[in-house]
This record gives structure tokens, sequence and C-alpha cells, in this order.
């Protein structure tokens, strides 16, 4: 079941002749919904509970969850931090599989440690992630036998939980900045009289690197046990046998004879409204949140559900109107939304929450207090309700229509919430049928109703973030709650909306002619070209039933304006983003789309200008539509502009006192030699220089001849149904034979050994970024030796400077090759780690990356890589948007199409020597960029 949030609203007697319909429909609203009959749920006599169903999304996989329901709110005073930690300790020795063989095991069945082997631990719960595949079976019971380890034998080897402190201190590392600084400072506020005020899952640094060995095993041994447990199981699997398989091997877990008991800490409500306003110097952002706190609500039956369901209108609709007033001349904040969702286990909460300029806290809170209170005197309009039911309808719409091809890692997730939060799972069949028999009989009256509900004085919090500035004044304490008092007498004006078309374009196109057509069996793909020069690229697919996706592409992009008018161009089409099509502004086409699945989005870069977008096959049309209007009738909005800069600059003011950001804008600077064009972040002064009129002009230029683009199609939809409609929207396009191409602007790293030193920030923490580069003739083939050969340091680099040295909680290596704007290789190596690891944990790097150029790589590490290449392109084979990014790079590149497949002979080629020679071509020691951030200090 998708989560609807819920708070503590209860409707009353369901007595009204919509209602009365809607239970001669649905049946009687106090009856329990039911439990999915596509999942079978059970419990053990130990008290674990467990979930399996079979799903073939992907095929031969099947995703495994160890769900163990305490998190860090149980730590006992001696043990804050140690419930994450024993998540760690899962990975590094239990009674089957010593050390890190687990993770060694994994890699080598093409499982990867973090993007698929994962886990998490939160304030109340602990999660263990394990794809597998099920195509042989002793892997799968092998995968099963770690389960059952991670479940009641972790060994807790003390050499081993010494070398993890450093990695769990490096993962506290992380979180330091000035986010923490202040919600340590906060959290007594929001959480108060609460333990979770004091129960941060990543906990005391003094206690992880301290906590002895007995402290540790007493968390695990009080707290991971059957009764507190639940295994999911869904993928390509037999269910009977799985669940075989499930009572064999965790049937047989104890629980202890004297148990503690699992209690459920509560949030204290409070009558008073409570404040907390808090600033730090390396704030990015200001920030406000507005919370009503309030039980949680269960739900069990199909009035509970009717109530999640008007819950979720209601929200729905003052978001829309929140994101209109984002789009304004002087907009009051950069984003802004409102929620119903749980803020712990025990409490959730209304919330409404604005991110704001500098100077914007006033106008920004005052907005929100505002925007709930012109709800709570007015309510929503007829029209409002009725369009978004819509949104609401065809949202379930597209799930069950995706019912066979839902991931089961989708399917997982909501198993967890089954298990934890009590999360009803009467399958999709059932919720979109009921779905549609509610929706229509909810009156806006009930809706408008909530109001009153949600937004009270008792229960109240306000958290106001910011940055520690000179000439920068938050609001006091007593300043907000006399904002606060005074909501109930401003004067407010009901919300008011223009009347929406009934249709994008009232007249439509003419359609064009299609001049080739050339099928490319192989592939199962069809080209056609129109007489206009513009070219389709179609893939039918049945990977999804509800998704088609889009992209199209002409060479040109920005690089063909000179420097003073690069900004106009950069942000060209950001800014016609915001300004809509037609007579329809941006808001107004939003709310014309209501119902539809569709977003189509031109962009311009560098060395091309283009589209991105999708639909539902129903919506084709639509997005056609959308693609030509952009091309014949942009919208000139000096409005959207004007918003446009406004809140640009209103997120520009503070970015760079984060160190993060600091050290990204400066390295793209160190990697372009400071080229006027080379990337980095722009400045508020940067944004003056965007002239509105050369933007547009600019636009219109880029897609004034549609005769140079291609576009391409992946999806559900047949050729001869596309075809005719492509002909009408695209073919019709003005377009000529005229060929245009890209400028290289000379952006170029440096050459030769270049080391800077970063520094930014007062935390002691420190990121390494090293960067080989060179230029070569771009190849497929040397391509892929690249990549693989990130693969193997991202392998080799995790072993050593992680689970050897401890020094980093994780490390990353890409290689890749580049066509355009020249023939071009990057080997990109990053990680975070302690100021004072720096210069031991380059050195390993660089000793590590000496030892594959001269021993080479062994079998059991090329094996890994081939093992996951195989895997990964077995799944992406059946991806949409695999299709969609491959054929555009193919067509960019002028590659041929008949080597599409040779991927998978690449892979059973790669040898050891071919890695081996790519780190002695491409890893040259006198050619590299090192990049590190320390702090200030």
């Amino acid at each position: 079941m998708k989560n609807i949030f819920a708070l503590f609203l209860l409707i009353g007697s369901l007595t009204t002749p919509a209602l009365s319909q809607e239970m001669n429909i649905s049946g009687d609203l106090n009856n329990p919904l039911p439990v999915d009959p596509n999942v079978k749920v059970g419990t053990l006599k130990n008290g674990m509970t467990y979930y399996i169903r079979k799903n073939t999304k992907p095929e031969k996989r099947v995703e495994m969850r160890l769900v163990v329901n305490v998190g860090s709110v149980l730590e006992d005073e001696d043990q804050l931090g140690l419930a994450h930690f024993i998540e760690h300790m899962a990975f590094n020795g239990t009674k089957n599989f010593e050390k890190n063989e687990i993770v060694s095991f994994l890699q080598s069945i093409g499982v990867e440690f973090g993007a698929d082997l994962n886990a998490y631990t939160s304030f109340d719960e602990t999660v263990y992630i394990l794809p597998l595949p099920t195509d042989d079976e002793e892997v799968l019971d092998k995968g099963l036998l770690i389960l059952e380890d991670w479940a009641h034998n972790i060994t807790f080897d003390e050499e081993e939980v010494d070398k993890e402190r450093g990695v769990v201190i490096e993962e506290w590392r992380l979180g330091r900045g000035a986010n923490q600084r202040m919600r340590d400072q906060y959290f007594p506020v929001l959480f108060k009289n609460s333990r979770y005020a004091v129960r941060l899952p990543i906990g005391k640094k003094d206690i992880i690197e301290n906590a002895s060995y007995d402290v540790i095993k007493r968390y695990y041994k009080d707290w991971y046990r059957p009764d507190l447990m639940s295994i999911i199981a869904v993928g390509d699997v037999d269910v009977d046998e799985m669940e075989a398989k499930i009572k064999s091997r965790f049937g047989k877990i104890k629980n202890p004879k004297n148990s503690r008991d699992r209690t459920f800490y509560s949030v204290p409500d409070h009558e008073q409204t409570f404040v907390a306003v808090t600033s730090d110097k390396e704030a990015s952002f200001t920030q406000i949140q507005l919370l009503y706190k309030a039980d949680i609500l269960e739900t069990t039956t199909l009035k509970e559900y009717r109530r999640d369901a008007v819950h979720q209108l209601y929200n729905g609709m003052l978001n829309e109107r929140l994101s209109e007033l984002t789009q304004s001349a002087d907009p009051p904040f950069i984003f802004a939304s409102t929620s119903f969702g749980g803020m712990v286990r025990t409490k959730s909460s209304y919330s409404s929450f604005a991110v704001v300029g500098e100077d914007g806290v006033e106008k920004g809170l005052l907005t929100l207090i505002e925007e709930n209170e012109r709800v709570r005197q007015y309510g929503f309009t007829k029209g409002e309700l009725e369009r978004y039911k819509k949104v609401v309808l065809n949202r379930y719409d597209q799930s069950y229509n995706e019912r066979d091809k839902t991931e089961s890692a989708s399917y997982a997730r909501e198993y967890i919430r089954a298990f934890l939060q009590n999360e009803p799972i009467p399958g999709i069949e059932y919720e979109n049928e009921s779905i549609k028999a509610l929706v229509p009989g909810i009156t806006v009256e009930e809706v408008n109703a909530l109001a009153n509900q949600f937004i009270t004085k008792e229960n109240r919090v306000v958290v106001i973030t910011g940055p520690a500035k000179e000439g920068v004044v938050l609001p006091s304490e007593e300043e907000v709650l006399a904002m606060l008092d005074a909501a109930g007498e401003l004067k407010i004006e009901p919300y008011a909306e223009e009347n929406l078309g009934t249709s994008l374009m009232s007249t439509l196109p003419i359609a064009g002619t299609v001049a080739a057509t050339k099928n490319i069996e192989d592939l199962g793909i069809t080209e056609i070209t129109f007489a206009n020069g513009l070219k389709v690229v179609l893939k039918p697919t049945d990977f999804k039933n509800d998704e088609i996706l889009m992209s199209g592409y002409s060479a040109g992009g920005s690089s063909l304006y000179s420097d003073e008018d690069s900004y106009s161009a950069d942000n060209a089409t950001d800014i016609i983003n915001q300004s809509g099509v037609a007579e329809f502004s941006a808001v107004n086409l939003q709310k014309m789309l209501a119902g539809k699945t569709v977003a189509v989005a031109p962009y311009l870069s560098t060395l091309s200008e283009g589209f991105r977008g999708n639909a539902a096959p129903k919506d084709l049309e639509t997005m056609l539509q959308l693609i030509n209007l952009y091309f014949t009738n942009p919208r000139k909005d000096s409005v959207a502009f004007q918003s446009f800069i406004m809140r640009n600059k209103m997120l520009l003011q503070n970015l760079m006192s984060n160190p993060q950001f600091y050290y990204a804008d400066k390295s793209s600077r160190i990697m372009t030699q400071n080229h006027p064009r080379g990337g980095g972040f722009p400045s508020i002064e940067d944004l003056d220089k965007i002239n509105f009129d050369k933007s547009f002009e600019i636009f219109e230029e880029r897609f004034a001849n549609a005769g140079g683009f291609t576009f391409f199609f992946v999806g559900n939809f047949a050729i001869e149904e596309i075809t005719p409609l492509l002909s009408q929207y695209l073919g019709s396009l003005p377009g000529s034979d005229e060929v245009e191409t890209w400028k290289d602007l000379g952006v170029r790293p440096p050459k030769g050994v270049v080391k800077e030193v970063v520094n930014k920030g007062t935390d002691p923490k420190s990121m390494v970024t090293i960067n080989f580069t060179g230029e070569k003739p771009y190849d497929k083939q040397t391509n892929y030796h690249l990549s693989s050969l990130g693969e193997l340091l991202s392998i080799k680099l995790i072993e050593i400077l992680r689970e050897e040295k401890s020094g980093v909680y994780g490390v990353g290596a890409s290689g890749s090759s580049s066509k355009y704007p020249y023939e071009s290789y990057t080997m990109r190596i990053g990680f975070p780690c302690g100021p004072e690891n720096v210069d031991d944990l380059i050195s390993a790097t660089m000793a590590e990356i000496e030892d594959i150029k001269t021993n080479g790589v062994s079998e059991e590490d090329l094996n890994k890589i081939k093992e996951t290449q195989r895997r990964d392109r077995e799944e992406n084979l059946k991806e949409n948007r695999y299709w969609l990014g491959q054929l555009g790079g193919y067509y960019r590149n002028n590659s041929d199409l008949g080597g599409f497949y040779e991927r998978e002979k690449q892979v059973e080629a790669l040898t050891a020597d071919n890695l081996k020679a790519a780190a002695n071509k491409y890893l040259n020691m006198k050619n590299y960029i090192q990049i590190v951030l320390m702090p200030e200090n």
C-alpha cells in the first residue's frame, strides 16, 4: 500500500448519500482491509514473521530483507551508537563467514557492496538488504545462511570490532557540519522530554571508540531475537519452497528466557508552543519548519482508508498552492511544502516546510501561516478538489497498470512498513478499486473541515535555522510567537484561480510526410526520417505497461554563443521551463495536465539542445503536443523570469559557506584551469548578467530547425499507432537540411602533477579527489577497459582503505572516456576521511595502483567484476531507461548499432592482462590532479 500519512482526524458518521453509494460499491466501510492474496504472510512458533511473494521483475532475482524492530531508541546510556555499530559488525564476521567473507562471496556472485548489499539503522528499526540471484540453488541457500547468521550468529571478533570502530567514526564524521550542529540545538526542543532527543542513531564518538566488547554484545543479545524480527523474500522464487526454507532455517532460533520488554517511547504532548531558532556560519540555507504534532492513526478498515484519501487530497491541494506562490515575481520562498508524516514511530505531525532567503524568514513564515489560515477560513474550491481527484485517481491507475511490472524491491519496502508500522497491504487491485469507488464521493466540505483539526495551538513547534552572518538577523522566539498569535486576525482573501482552457492546441498541425524508414531487426528498432529532416528512433518494449520514455537532441548548444551571452544561453531552457507554452503559464499548464502522466522539458547543454520526457501510453499525444509547442510557441513570461532570478539569488546567498559546495566549486575550477566556461557555481552577480530578451532569442534560435533533431522513444507503444502521431506533431515542425554542430570552447584539465589544497570548514573532515586524465582516440573497447578498471579499483580500495586501514566509510573509482568535444579519458577516485589520515590514505591508494600495474589482477577479483557486469547487463537490457541512454549514446557518437551486443563478448573476453595494461597506460603518475579539502585551521 502506498503510505498515505494520516494524523488525528476521525471522520464522523458516514451517512451522506454519496457515502451510502460508496458502501454499496465497496461493501461495509467498517470491514477490515484484506491482505493481498499474492503475498504469503506467516509467523513462526518463535514469533518471527515472514512475507513471501513471487515476482519476476527482475527475473532470476530475489530481494531478501532481515528486519529487526529495534533501533537506537532502545540503547542503554552506555550504548549510544551501538545499534548502528552492530549493523556494521554483521558484515565483519559471523559463525559461518569469517571477517569479510560475506562481502567477498556476494561480490563473486555479482552483488555490489553498497549499491546492492546494504543495511540501515534508525531510531526504531534496523534493516538488512540482501539481493540474490535465484538461478543457483546453492547460492540462494548460502544467502539465506547469511541472513540467519545476521539474526543470531554475529561473532564480534575483537580485532574486527576494533577495526570497525574507525569505519563508524568516519561515517560519524561525514554527518558533522552545520546541519548537525543546528539539529543538536533544536532536537531537544522538537522532541522535548522524549528519549528521541538523545538517541540519534549515529551515537556518541567516545562510546563508539571505547565501548567494551561486552556492552556491544549486550545490545545484540537483548534485542536481536525472533519475536522482534521479520524475514521478507520477494522475487523469482517458488513461494512454498521459500516458506519451507525459512521455517527450517529460522524456526530453530530461540528467544532469550528473560527477554526485555520492547518499549515504544512516546513524544509527550504540550499545550504551549515550542520555538527553536538556531544559526551556524556554515549553514547554506535558511529553513522554516512549522509542525503540529499528532498521535499516530492506524489504518485497518475501509473507513480509515477513506480518511487517508481525504488527507491526501488536502495535502496535495495545499502543496499546489504553495508551488504556485514560488512562481510569483517576488516569491516568499525558494521551495515550500506541507505533509502528513510520521516524525517517529509513536508520533506523527502535520507540517509545513519552507526554504527562504537569508532575510526572508518573517515573510516566509507569515506566508506559511497565511496559506494555512486561508484554508482554515475559506477552504479549497470545488474546482481544486475535482482537479486533484484526477491526480490521485491517475496515480493509483498507474500503480495498477504496472502491477505485474513492479520491482521486487518496491514490494519489499511495502512489507517492511507492514511489519514495522502495521501498514495495511491489501494489494493494488483492491486499492485501485476502492479509490475509484471512494474518491468521487469525497466532498469539498469534509476536506475543508480538516484545517481546524490539523492547525491547533497545542503541540505546535516552530524551528528556524539559518546562517550566522553579519547583517542577518533571525527572529526571536517572542517574535515568532507573536506572528502565530496574529494569524486569526490576518485579513485574508479567498483563493482565486484563472479559468483554464480545455485543450493545449486549438488548431492541430497538418501531418508531415515520412521520407524514409529503416528497421534494425536485431535490436527491435525502427528509424523514421521525416521530410523536414527530423529523425525518430523507436524501440517498443514490454518492460513496463504504463511507460514511454523520450529524449531528443541536436548538436550546437550554448557553445555557439559568446562568453558575454553564455549566462543567457546557459539559463535559457530553465527560464522557458518555468514560463509554460502558448497562452498557458507554468502554473496553468500544470493544472491543465492534472490527471495525466506526462512530462516534457527542453534542455540546453554546452554541446547540444534537446528534450527529455515521459508519458503513459494514454498521454502520448499530450507529450507530443508539448514538444510541438516548445518548438513553435514557447511562452515569454517576464513574471516567470523575475521569479527564476529571485529564487536563484536566494539559493546562492550562502551556498559557498558550506565546505562541500565550496570544495565542489573549487574542484571544477581547478579541473578546467579557471576557464570562464568551465563550470562551478554561479555567483549572485552572474545572475544579473542574464538578459531576458537574449535568453528567449537564444531558445528560439536553438529550436528553430527541427531538421537537426534526433528523437528516441522507448516503451509500451506500437509502431503503427505512434507513427501517425509523430507525423502530425514532429513531422510537421519547420525544418531544413542545414547542418549545425557544436564549438570546442577549449576547456581542458591541467597537465602534469597538480596538487591543490582547499581550506574550508571548522569540522575535522577532509575530502580527497584524484583525477587521472589524458587525451586518446575514442573507442568502445578502451572505454570498457577503463570502466572495468574503475570497478576493480573500487573493490580494492574498499578492502584497503576501509577494511584494512579503517580510514574511510566509503570510497569509489570510476573510469570513462569521451568523444566530444575532444577525445579524452578520466579516471576519478574519491573518498572522505579525517584530515590526519589524508597523506596515509593517498599513499595507500597510489601503492595499490602501482601494485596493479606491476602484479596485475587476481582471478578472484577479475571474476567479481565480470559476474557483476553480467548480472547488471542482464537486468539493464530489460529497462527502458537503459535503452534510451544507450541508443542516445550510439547515435551521438556515430557508433555502429551492429555492435550493440558486443558488450556480452567484451565481458567474457576481459582478462587480467587487459586491466593491468589499462592501468599502465592510463594511470600515469606524471599526469594527475589531486584536490584535497582540509579544515580552515
